[in-house]
């Protein structure tokens, strides 16, 4: 009996060990050229308690995109935060985008951008600057994956280093 006890407790604990949160900060942006549209096409996928939590901190707004239910409010204010925090240049001008919505996603938020009338031939550089949840987490990791022209390039942007460069 005494053995089965310690087996047991040899083979319990180590899950105990496992069970403790560990929460990480991360946002992940992808930019890709539609010939089609002859525009930018993002996509940048933000925890949606994050992104909440920010909201409210920054807007004194109680946001529901949790619950998938977002108000015009949330929509408003989602936006109204993305253009204040991440910026596309291009040939070393801001660009101006549309903010076309998001989506629930388990427990992410996906959001759709546009860069319209783009003439990739015309392009010499691309810059993104993102600064998405960086005012609220100092540990903030913004991901961002170009893949335009046939030239892949990724970065890791923090608060101390906001900026990521795609030359042609």
């Amino acid at each position: 009996m005494k053995l089965l006890k310690k087996v047991l407790v040899i083979l319990i604990l180590p899950l105990f060990a496992f069970t403790a949160v560990h929460k990480f900060y991360l946002s992940v942006t992808n930019i890709e050229y539609s010939d089609k549209d002859g525009a930018l096409q993002i996509t940048s996928r933000v925890f949606l308690d994050d992104i909440s939590m920010v909201l409210e901190e920054r807007y004194g707004i109680k946001s529901e995109l949790v619950e998938n239910n977002a108000s015009d409010l949330d929509k408003m204010y989602l936006e109204k935060y993305f253009k204040t925090k991440f910026e596309i240049s291009l040939n070393g001008k801001i660009a101006d985008y549309t903010f076309l919505g998001s989506q629930k996603e388990e427990d992410m938020l996906v959001c759709y951008i546009e860069v319209p009338n783009v003439n990739l031939p015309q392009i010499q550089s691309i810059q993104v600057q993102n600064d998405v949840l960086t005012d609220l987490f100092d540990e903030q990791q913004n991901v961002v994956h170009f893949k335009l022209n046939g030239k892949k390039k990724s970065f890791i942007l923090i608060k101390e280093n906001n900026k990521g460069m795609l030359n042609f």
